[in-house]
């Protein structure tokens, strides 16, 4: 397992490699780019927004349930809240259930490229078919996934404040919350977050949709390990960056 683990590196940095390389053709890179950018980031900006939103009111409503007492100051819950959003939930959990989303579709379109012979019919012609295909969903996503972030923490905070709505929490107490003690560090650290989080996800589901040997149900296979393997490297991803940026 470990030999074949070393193998699907190896494998993953030379596609890289080749991904890496300058486009052939500038305008139909261009062209390429815009397409990624919204079928990647713009049409995912819905979901990102209705998760963030309930999300945000959830986590209001336990951390007020649950957690503040008469001993706490009642901004406590604006404030935690605050910082679950902008140091985990908007970079890293909205990354994983991205990863499921744009992973998922990333795998499954190149796959199927790969199973009825159209990277084949680019080779032929002499085209860098890995950079022609994934270099262009990297950058698109990579430039989008920050503006989802930023999206994601505004619904957030905007779903913390319907709750005042239902009597959880009074706007003022929240406002005083979100405010206190704010460290603008931790937005960056979250975007900076998110473009590595980007990456893993753009490439390691190109990787496997790339690779797939065989026919469509090889491509939904490709697709399910581009999912898990994408999440599995967020994960440790968080790890080692939240250490390194904090």
């Amino acid at each position: 397992m470990i030999i074949d683990g070393l193998a699907a590196f190896g494998r993953y940095l030379t596609l890289m490699g080749r991904v890496a390389s300058l486009p052939e053709k500038w305008r139909m890179f261009f062209k390429q780019y815009i397409k990624e950018m919204s079928s990647l980031g713009v049409d995912s900006i819905g979901i990102v927004l209705l998760i963030s939103f309930f999300i945000g009111a959830v986590i209001c409503i336990q951390i007020k349930l649950n957690i503040a007492s008469p001993w706490m100051p009642r901004f406590t819950t604006g404030y935690t809240t605050r910082e679950i959003m902008l140091l985990e939930f908007s970079s890293s959990i909205m990354c994983l259930i991205l990863a499921g989303k744009v992973g998922s579709n990333i795998a499954s379109e190149i796959g199927t490229m790969r199973v009825t012979q159209q990277i084949d019919a680019l080779e032929i012609m002499g085209i860098n078919s890995a950079s022609f295909i994934i270099l262009p969903k990297i950058l698109g996503l990579m430039t989008m996934i920050p503006f989802l972030v930023i999206f994601s923490m505004t619904f957030g905070f905007i779903g913390a404040y319907a709750t005042s709505l239902m009597g959880v929490i009074t706007a003022d107490d929240l406002t005083i919350g979100l405010q206190h003690d704010f460290n603008q560090w931790y937005v960056w650290m979250s975007l900076l977050k998110s473009l590595f989080f980007a990456f893993i996800i753009a490439s390691v589901s190109s990787y496997y949709g790339y690779t797939v040997e065989g026919g469509s149900f090889d491509v939904g296979k490709a697709s399910t390990n581009a999912v898990v393997s994408s999440s599995i490297l967020i994960l440790f991803a968080d790890i080692f960056l939240t250490q390194l940026l904090s």
